[in-house]
């Protein structure tokens, strides 16, 4: 089977980010299966079996994407959108176009491609856009909005398949007028070979100079969608506590600015394996992110890595990810924005050092039962070949 795959973010392990579009797709080319990914880059290669198209003309990299004021960044997606087409509607001839969201712009080229190859499209929704964006109030033009809407209710009328990555994201899909039947769940997979409880944490501990006490981590973007003002605010209430964050985007130099002292920000690193090597080094993983209902329906990647890491997790997202958490003892769900009860469950967390160490086993356990990502890369590859001619 030929798949031509579209994702403006396509990252490897030797990059930082979400890389589920990289380990589905060598998956996929590992069983046999000829995938064409277009991507944002440079250039063109091959890399683990995936014939990796260059599209220009935009960022690659998410984080530095999320460091754009909302005009530039739409003004990226829109000038990637345009050279993935041209890139989409060069040979050869797919038995299938598989496009991930967001940006929502990767339906133009999906679309494009599709009606091209005359091939089934399977949509994938990784946030519901355009409604993630209106409610962060990145767009607020009416007719950009009516447009993107329209946009998104084509791209699902014209998919054969559509997944989802969560129970929430789903019914967002459903609720758009997609028969329940054509939308699949495929939520984001724990990577148990790169993220695990075994990795050197004393090693790592004593690099960083953190010391013995607990360690709270946060790794990810850090840009207007995620409420790490809540974290610094409750890092001041628990000054003997230690929190490590690793990652870039708009808000981290105001977050820098009113940082307490026990708050280390990490300069930027090359690869994911250091991020592996900080969440071992941790005692529990936050996952957080604004009060926005929108948001709730979210399958972040930094917490399926904190199940693989063994670690427990904190989280502000009511909705599945609590429940997660929750009915899986995996950690704990604090209430967003507030800082006082981030800090009460932090607080806890270091008077109970056996219960942290449940938690991650819990967690580690959950990861290895239910998003083992070779089980997800499968289920995502069954939908590709129900569609397929």
């Amino acid at each position: 089977m030929r798949i031509l795959y579209l994702h403006q973010f396509f990252i490897t392990r030797a990059g930082v980010g979400a890389t589920r579009s990289y380990e589905f797709a060598r998956r996929f080319a590992a069983r046999g299966h000829a995938v064409r990914m277009v991507t944002a880059a440079r250039e063109s290669a091959h890399v683990d079996g995936i014939e990796v198209v260059g599209a220009r003309g935009s960022y690659a990299d998410y984080m530095r994407a999320t460091a754009l004021s909302y005009p530039r960044r739409m003004l990226a997606f829109a000038r990637f959108a345009s050279s993935a087409t041209v890139a989409a509607l060069r040979g050869p001839r797919p038995d299938v176009v598989y496009a991930s969201s967001p940006p929502l712009t990767i339906a133009l080229p999906a679309l494009a491609a599709a009606a091209r190859w005359r091939a089934p499209l399977v949509f994938e929704v990784r946030d519901l856009w355009p409604e993630a964006p209106i409610q962060m109030g990145a767009l607020r033009n009416p007719l950009l909005r009516r447009l993107a809407r329209m946009l998104e209710r084509l791209v699902y009328r014209c998919s054969a398949r559509v997944v989802a990555l969560s129970p929430g994201i789903r019914e967002g899909v459903v609720s758009s007028g997609v028969p329940p039947e054509r939308v699949a769940l495929v939520p984001n997979a724990s990577d148990l070979e790169l993220f695990s409880p075994a990795l050197a944490r004393r090693a790592e501990r004593e690099r960083l100079g953190l010391g013995d006490g607990l360690v709270c981590s946060y790794f990810g973007a850090m840009g207007e969608a995620n409420d790490l003002d809540q974290l610094i605010d409750a890092a001041r209430l628990v000054p003997d506590v230690r929190f490590v964050l690793l990652g870039d985007g708009k808000r981290r130099p105001q977050l820098e600015a009113r940082a307490p002292d026990n708050v280390c920000f990490l300069d930027p690193v090359p690869d994911k394996g250091s991020v592996a090597r900080l969440a071992a080094a941790s005692d529990a993983c936050l996952t957080l992110f604004k009060d926005l209902p929108v948001l709730a329906t979210n399958s972040p990647n930094k917490l399926f890595d904190t199940f693989a890491a063994g670690r427990a997790a904190i989280v502000n997202t009511p909705g599945w990810i609590r429940e997660l958490v929750e009915r899986n003892e995996a950690g704990l769900f604090v209430r967003p924005g507030d800082a006082r009860d981030l800090a009460e469950k932090v607080a806890w967390l270091r008077e109970h050092p056996t219960e942290v160490e449940r938690l991650g086993r819990n967690a580690r356990a959950l990861a290895e039962r239910e998003f083992d990502r070779d089980a997800l890369a499968l289920r995502a590859l069954r939908v590709l070949e129900e569609v397929a001619p």
